[in-house]
């Protein structure tokens, strides 16, 4: 069972994430998600547990527990929404004004 992690500090480690649930059962993976650039934690994650039960367990007892001075939530991971196709405009759109022609000034002659 997939479990969604959130409210962490942005202190907490993969490994200390992986430790929290361990108590409850196998943890087949644990990760704290953290921005690409700068690599600092986002303040959530995913844990793995194979045994539904412990990780049932696990959510019961560890939603709203404070782990490293917050007070963290933890649910059943949802998959991430398709994202619709098409539409959205997304982008920089802008230069709609322009005049043809191009800048640099006319032509000498």
């Amino acid at each position: 069972m997939n479990i969604y992690v959130s409210n962490l500090s942005f202190n907490v480690q993969d490994e200390d994430l992986r430790s929290y649930f361990a108590e409850y059962g196998d943890v087949s993976s644990a990760k704290v998600i953290t921005d690409k650039f700068t690599q600092r934690s986002k303040g959530f994650g995913f844990v793995e547990m194979s045994d539904d039960a412990a990780a049932q367990k696990a959510i019961a007892e560890l939603d709203g527990a404070m782990v490293d001075g917050r007070s963290i939530k933890v649910m059943i991971a949802r998959p991430k929404e398709e994202r619709p196709q098409g539409g959205g405009n997304g982008g920089y759109g802008g230069g709609g004004n322009r005049r043809p022609g191009g800048g640099g000034g006319g032509s000498r002659w």
